[in-house]
């Protein structure tokens, strides 16, 4: 990505930046300029709205990545998750200050920003959002998810091959 580019995009990456559809009130992240269901009889364009989402959500499904992409080696095992919204998007991202052992779909999780990458050893510093887990107050509404979670199973020989 260009500086130009990285430093465009600052206030969106840096503040869960979305946008909010005015004819059907649906929140999208990263934000768009049209909306998907209205698109169709152009009834969104020019109707699109900036709209901060809360940072806050739920874990409706995750992995434990053992085998990292480049540059995420000195991180294993880490918790990689989707997380849906109070807003309505689903994130997908990081889970940190959280034993992998302990994850689990329906945890209460907050973005939080964290240095991603550096470029160069002078170079850019790029931070983006992961999430921890964070005990909501008391009586909070928990964010619209799927009711039960259903397991996903395991191929039997995947699993022995990991014994």
């Amino acid at each position: 990505m260009s500086i130009a580019r990285f430093w465009r995009e600052t206030p969106r990456r840096y503040n869960l930046g979305g946008s909010r559809c005015l004819v059907c009130s649906t929140v999208y992240f990263p934000p768009r300029s049209v909306c998907p269901s209205c698109a169709q009889h152009r009834q969104s364009i020019g109707r699109m709205e900036p709209f901060q989402l809360s940072g806050e959500g739920e874990v409706v499904t995750y992995t434990i990545v053992h085998d990292p992409a480049d540059g995420f080696e000195m991180q294993v095992p880490y918790i990689l998750a989707i997380v849906k919204t109070p807003e309505g998007p689903q994130l997908t991202g990081q889970v940190v200050d959280l034993d992998p052992s302990e994850a689990r779909i329906g945890l209460r999780v907050r973005a939080t920003f964290r240095k991603l990458r550096e470029e160069g050893k002078a170079g850019v510093i790029h931070y983006g959002y992961k999430f921890s887990p964070f005990t909501p107050p008391e009586g909070a509404p928990r964010p619209p998810g799927p009711a039960e979670p259903s397991p996903v199973p395991v191929a039997p020989e995947r699993s022995a091959a990991r014994a």
